[in-house]
């Protein structure tokens, strides 16, 4: 089978994986608009000198720091998964919107640099923030369409990706702390 084929075809597979998807989501809201909130749970537990074991789902993986953050460095961080969990979403929802909108993507690479200043980590600088200081994107995107399509596709992407809206806006978290005693 020749390479192009079998893009062709893979690029048919994940167009009706999006249209099922979206035409199963659509039905399910149309029928019972409850059915559109969704509840994500994830759990933890401390494992080496910093790192956590993380269960999500049916998944579990590793979460650590590197030597100079007090960790073994045998995992990413937990900044640096959140700026994964942001570049894989983004990647979702360009799928899914450039799907919605007609637009063909024929590679999608997207990288994230993040400022974090550990003076607020440590404490030592209360009026600098423990998280980031500024996040920036750069999104590739290579195909046949016009700048001014994949500006439209990115705009419904800024506008719609769920972790895109908890990087950019307050979100109401709450901590309940149980001890032993």
């Amino acid at each position: 089978m020749s390479e192009t084929l079998i893009e062709e075809t893979l690029e048919s597979v994940r167009a009706e994986k999006l249209t099922a998807a979206g035409t199963a989501w659509g039905e399910r809201i149309t029928a019972n608009t409850a059915s559109a909130a969704l509840t994500f749970k994830a759990s933890g537990t401390s494992t080496g000198s910093v790192s956590s074991e993380i269960t999500a789902g049916k998944h579990r993986f590793i979460v650590d720091e590197p030597e100079a953050l007090a960790g073994d460095d045998v995992a990413a961080s937990p900044v640096e998964f959140a700026l994964g969990a942001l570049i894989s979403c983004q990647v979702v929802v360009y799928r899914l919107y450039a799907h919605q909108l007609g637009i063909k993507i024929d590679s999608l690479d997207i990288n994230a640099d993040a400022d974090l200043d550990v003076r607020g980590l440590f404490g030592i600088e209360k009026s600098v923030r423990p998280g980031f200081g500024e996040v920036r994107l750069t999104v590739k995107i290579d195909g046949p369409e016009t700048r001014e399509r994949y500006e439209k596709l990115q705009a419904a992407v800024d506008e719609h990706c769920p972790v895109l809206d908890v990087f950019t806006n307050p979100t109401p978290v709450s901590v309940e702390l149980v001890t032993a005693d």
